[in-house]
């Protein structure tokens, strides 16, 4: 999606620079929603891989593994 945004802001800027300025303001406006579609699903994984790194270090400090491991070892 980021290629796509860099893409379109490149169309922008030779559209610019031609003179196509509507051309260069649609391609503007598609670029900028694909970079924040883009930087809003980066914050989202950013964000689950801090909760999936809290779970799992919550996991490996609980008391409820060693019990567990007695338990079942044969």
């Amino acid at each position: 999606m980021f290629k796509y945004a860099v893409l379109f802001f490149l169309v922008s800027l030779v559209a610019g620079a031609v003179g196509l300025t509507n051309i260069s303001a649609f391609a503007k406006r598609v670029s900028i929603a694909l970079f924040l579609v883009f930087f809003l699903s980066f914050l989202a994984l950013l964000g689950f891989a801090y909760l999936l790194g809290e779970a799992f270090e919550a996991g490996s400090h609980s008391m409820l593994a060693p019990a567990v491991v007695l338990v079942f070892d044969v």
